[in-house]
């Protein structure tokens, strides 16, 4: 592993105020799991970070540890793959963690008391130590590995998006044949609406087998907003077909085949998604 994959102990303790030996317990705990570095040192990524901030603030709540683990548990659950960190908004009922991402969130039940715990915040907070990270990157070049460079752009995404972009084409440039950058990068570009590029990019993880069903609704998502619907619908029901519990998936589906004109389909997927909404799926 890099020694800029990742922010050390050091930082972590400064970024978040928190003393050495309580952190050194949360990871004794479980509460997070740290990969090492250099010298059998700890380095935590970004999703560590939130998972931290949400231990501080449940704990600073007055909740025991027990039901703080339970909760962490649920947040590394439900915390998006292959989406924007930033959009995250952390929330809390009765001592349980609800992710709260774009239009849906991940609740329990109602009743819930909000965390100050924007993910943009803590991106900001960060974004001194990304940068370092990314400098560092550059000189170390030579000895980064396609994984190392797709975990750097993670850290990267939410303070430095075009660093972010260079080290997911380096991850590519390093391993052709590993999906996770493919999907990343194509999300960065989809943001930018830059569609064909994205497009380009979710079919290029699909065809080097990103088993993620985001892959496919991500491709659904680019040929939706391009108005090419059969191509569309095609990806979401890929999507399906890959996690039948993908409600936004029935959502865009039913949308899809609305302006196709099949209005009993479209029915049939709106109503399949009010059932997963409904369950808490």
């Amino acid at each position: 592993m890099s020694s800029t994959a990742g922010f050390p102990t050091r930082q972590i303790l400064r970024l978040l105020n928190l003393s050495e030996g309580r952190l050194r317990y949360w990871v004794r705990s479980g509460f997070v799991n740290p990969a090492r570095g250099p010298g059998n040192r700890y380095r935590f990524r970004f999703h560590d970070l939130l998972i931290l901030r949400t231990a501080q603030a449940l704990i600073g709540a007055g909740l025991p540890a027990r039901r703080v683990r339970r909760a962490l548990e649920q947040l590394r659950r439900a915390l998006p793959s292959g989406r924007s960190l930033t959009e995250v908004r952390i929330l809390a009922s009765r001592g349980e963690v609800v992710v709260q991402e774009g239009g849906r969130a991940w609740e329990p039940e109602t009743g819930q008391w909000l965390l100050d715990l924007e993910a943009w915040e803590l991106a900001e907070a960060a974004a001194p130590l990304t940068r370092a990270a990314a400098e560092q990157a550059e000189r170390e070049a030579d000895s980064m590995s396609a994984e190392e460079w797709y975990e750097l752009g993670l850290d990267l995404e939410a303070t430095l998006p075009e660093e972010s972009i260079r080290a997911y084409e380096r991850a590519i440039e390093s391993a052709p044949d590993l999906p996770a950058p493919y999907l990343n990068l194509g999300r960065l570009h989809h943001e930018r609406g830059d569609l064909a590029a994205a497009e380009e990019l979710y079919r290029k993880a699909l065809a080097n087998g990103a088993e993620d069903p985001i892959a496919a609704f991500n491709l659904g998502v680019v040929l939706q907003d391009g108005g090419r619907w059969q191509e569309a619908a095609a990806a979401y029901r890929t999507t399906i077909e890959r996690d039948p519990g993908y409600a936004d998936a029935y959502y865009n589906l039913a949308a899809v085949y609305e302006q196709l004109g099949d209005g009993a389909v479209a029915l049939q997927n709106l109503q399949a998604y009010r059932r997963l909404t409904k369950a808490g799926r």
